[in-house]
């Protein structure tokens, strides 16, 4: 199995330019979809092993790494069109989807938007299943305090990602410093707090949002994988129990002791997992 990063390629998805890794040439299409605040270096340590039998693509999301925002303002329809959006460019007439954090709140609106385009689906971790949140992310949703919040540094990257797993060790400098990068890239600081603030206030999640997903859970039939971190301190893991008992055909897979990014603290059962799901 390959380590080697994939290489950045950008297609035009609507007027968006957008960037992608994409390794594989076999089986079936599978969608990678980052946390909020990632890209698609967020696949690093799985993209290579679920290609070995799939077409894996890992795209930045609308409005996060390279990929550009749309015509404000921003909401989950928009995220999930720019993902069908992907597909058609690419020609994939149906795929499964893996998203983790923001990247399972747009996962749950493509499935609930497009339901025929799915095959399945894989849930890490996702937002939009509860109003629970860190207090950081709440404030980030304030005026002013949101900027101050969310002024690039090295530091607030790695507070940040520290934050997101169990075991501090697993974040290394390369990802601190790739992190970084992406703060400060230009235009990046507005793009995510006009994200957070289209989807979130200071109370979590906003109410219409979360009843609108909540309200279609059952209306999701595919077969759907929920993996969460028992010590998840970004979206706790009551929130899998809501997926679970929510979403028909659902399975659910905790990993202990594991936080919010199970894809980078637990890679090697993470594509155990998911590659044994994809196959049945």
């Amino acid at each position: 199995m390959s380590t080697e990063k994939p290489q950045d390629q950008y297609i035009k998805v609507g007027n968006i330019n957008t960037r992608f890794w994409a390794v594989g040439d076999e089986g079936t299409a599978v969608i990678l979809l980052h946390p909020g605040l990632g890209a698609v270096e967020n696949w690093e340590l799985n993209i290579n092993a679920l290609a070995q039998n799939h077409r894996i693509y890992a795209i930045d999301m609308l409005g996060f790494g390279h990929t550009g925002l749309p015509e404000a303002p921003y909401s989950l329809t928009k995220a999930a069109q720019h993902v069908n959006d992907f597909l058609e460019a690419q020609r994939i007439e149906r795929a499964s989807l893996v998203g983790n954090c923001g990247g399972g709140g747009v996962s749950l609106q493509f499935a609930i938007q497009y339901p025929e385009k799915l095959e399945k689906l894989v849930l890490a971790a996702s937002w939009g299943l509860g109003k629970e949140i860190p207090l950081m992310m709440r404030l980030g949703a304030l005026p002013i305090i949101g900027e101050l919040l969310m002024r690039p540094s090295r530091k607030l990257a790695a507070n940040m990602l520290k934050t997101s797993v169990y075991d501090p060790a697993v974040v290394t400098e390369e990802m601190v410093e790739d992190f970084y990068q992406r703060m400060s890239l230009p235009g990046a600081q507005k793009a995510y707090t006009s994200v957070f603030r289209a989807i979130e206030n200071f109370r979590g999640p906003r109410a219409e949002i979360l009843r609108f997903i909540g309200d279609n859970l059952a209306n999701i039939t595919v077969p759907t994988l929920i993996i969460w971190g028992k010590q998840d301190r970004m979206r706790p893991v009551a929130h899998a129990y809501v997926a679970k008992e929510g979403i028909p055909n659902a399975e659910l897979h905790i990993f202990d002791p594991c936080g919010h990014l199970p894809q980078i603290e637990r890679p090697d059962e993470f594509n155990a997992l998911v590659l044994e799901f994809l196959s049945r």
